[in-house]
């Protein structure tokens, strides 16, 4: 009876322990963010999504004459003359594009979802692996030993031969 609630502590233990390095890893990418300082063309142009076709970002449109990427390098490059951080570049481009514009999901709304997920697919997974853990060594120790001294798996005949030939030969 007592090693029920063992497991289901030490289950919950694993879980807090899982929750808590996703928490910490996730404070500790925001405190460590770096700010906003100098920006360059191709650092914003990275968070935006080339519109040609090609599923590349406009920094890493792989067409020399792209009908797209181009202006829009020129474009970038005339806000960061006037003073403009990345945030507000891409809040413009987003404003007159679209989400589709964005190279990854915002951090808000259903799109927080995109950067949720795999923190809870790998808490989750690190739970039923627990939970699986757990049983199994619940089911082994529920086991009987087994005994040296039985003898249902063996043949009584050859067991008093093997015996008899024991005899013998000490």
């Amino acid at each position: 009876m007592t090693q029920r609630p063992r497991a289901r502590r030490s289950v919950r233990n694993a879980l807090l322990v899982a929750l808590s390095l996703a928490l910490l890893s996730v404070i500790g990418v925001a405190v460590l963010a770096p700010a906003e300082t100098r920006v360059s063309v191709d650092a914003v142009a990275e968070g935006l999504t080339c519109q040609c076709g090609c599923g590349l970002t406009v920094a890493n449109c792989n067409h020399p004459q792209c009908e797209f990427s181009v202006p829009v390098r020129t474009q970038i490059e005339g806000m960061i003359n006037r003073g403009m951080t990345r945030t507000q570049i891409i809040a413009t481009f987003r404003a007159k594009y679209g989400e589709k514009i964005l190279s990854a999901p915002t951090t808000e709304g259903f799109n927080l979802l995109a950067w949720l997920m795999p923190f809870g697919a790998i808490v989750a997974g690190c739970g039923l692996l627990f939970g699986v853990a757990s049983r199994w060594r619940a089911a082994n120790a529920r086991q009987e030993p087994a005994r040296p001294d039985d003898n249902t798996g063996f043949d009584a005949q050859l067991r008093k031969r093997l015996e008899a030939e024991i005899k013998e030969n000490t």
